[in-house]
This record gives structure tokens, sequence and C-alpha cells, in this order.
């Protein structure tokens, strides 16, 4: 019995360990950029001796791959979230195009914008990372799919709709390090808004009664609940 309450205390300790990697991994690719960090600094980082990294992670890269999934699997999940409150409590298209300013301004996009170039340039990391990118986009793709069910929106439609959304919003973040312009950024997503207020409604339904659709994203499922 202690020995196997030992063995758990050190898969907890493994566990904490790799989660505080990865963490630094995060921050330091955001904060220093990729080659501007080393290995050391990320152990540093985490507190952890240069000996654990090295324990759990072979490489700078492989370290970089898992810290990027991790950071991705978070921003999937608090996707589903926000569906699931749309679901919950009713929300208008907005708050989403909102919260995907807010979820992408957070690091997330800085992050990917010092992968990519390595990317690029680097086969056996791009290898490494195309299962891990295809794997969030297909995450994207369920939340859409899910509040375009509860909107009664054609969900290829949605698809390109909301994948538009994060395209935009991409290029209007990658602006931000010398745009220093809030009302300017303010005015463009305004300008979405009501673009997706207009796109955002079920096949059949005209744009001077989309609004009615888009206010309240879960209103059809909301009927469908209370029949």
């Amino acid at each position: 019995m202690t020995e196997r309450r030992q063995r758990r205390t050190q898969q907890e300790r493994s566990a904490d360990t790799v989660a505080r990697l990865l963490e630094a991994t995060i921050d330091l690719l955001h904060d220093r950029g990729l080659y501007r960090m080393s290995t050391s600094d990320i152990a540093e980082r985490a507190g952890v001796s240069r000996g654990a990294l090295t324990h759990h992670f072979s490489s700078k890269e492989e370290i970089i791959v898992a810290a990027v999934a991790h950071m991705l699997r978070q921003s999937t999940a608090s996707l589903h979230q926000m569906a699931a409150d749309i679901r919950h409590s009713g929300g208008s298209t907005d708050e989403i195009v909102d919260f995907l300013w807010r979820i992408m301004n957070d690091r997330l996009f800085y992050v990917t914008m010092e992968f990519l170039p390595e990317a690029r340039h680097n086969g056996d990391f791009r290898e490494s990372i195309i299962p891990v990118v295809k794997e969030f986009h297909a995450g994207l793709n369920a939340v859409w799919a899910e509040l375009a069910g509860q909107a009664g929106v054609e969900v290829d439609h949605a698809l390109v709709l909301m994948n538009a959304t994060m395209c935009l919003i991409r290029g209007m973040i990658a602006q931000t390090p010398v745009k220093d312009d809030p009302a300017y950024f303010r005015d463009l997503l305004a300008f979405w808004k009501r673009q997706v207020k207009r796109e955002f409604r079920p096949a059949g339904e005209t744009a001077a009664t989309a609004s009615s659709i888009a206010e309240t994203v879960p209103a059809r499922a909301d009927v469908a609940r209370k029949g």
C-alpha cells in the first residue's frame, strides 16, 4: 500500500513538472520568441533542473511542439465552454466575435507567429507540428458546427463564416505590434460583427430578419427544448 501511494506521488510530481515546463515554454515563446530562448531558459523559468527537462523532452523542438499542443487544447476547451454558455444562457454573434478577439489576443496568436516561420523552414519540425494544428482546426470546426446547429444555420456556411472571422482577427492582431490604434481595431470588429450578423442565419432566411437569429444564437434550440 505504501509503495503504491509513493508511486502515485511520483506520477503526480512528474505530471506537475511537465505542466510547469509546458507553461514556461509558452511564456518564453511569447515573451522572448523562439530564437531567443533555450532549453536552459525553459528549465529556469519552470523552476526545475535541466536534467528534469531532458528526462521528459529530448530537444527544444520536442518541448515546443508539446507546449503548442497543450496551449491549443486549452484554447479549444475554452471555445467549447463558450459554446456551452451560449447554449444554456443565450448569446449573440457579437459575443462570439468578441470572444475570438480576446482569446487570440491573449498570447495565442503571438505564440503562433513564433513557430510558423520555423515550420516553414524546418521540415522535421513542420511534420511534428502539422498534426497539432490539424487537431486544433478540427476542434474549431466542431465548435462552429455546434453553434450552427443551435441556430439552425447551414453548417458548411457557418464553417466558412467563422473561419473567415478567425482569418480576419489573425490579420488584425498581426498589426498590433506596430499599430497602437484601439479605435481602428474597434471599427474593424464592429464592421465584421455586422457582416456576421447578416450571414449567420438559417438557409432561406432574409438578411432583413437575420438579426433576430443572430441576436440569440441558441433561439431555435431553446424552442426545441420547450417543445
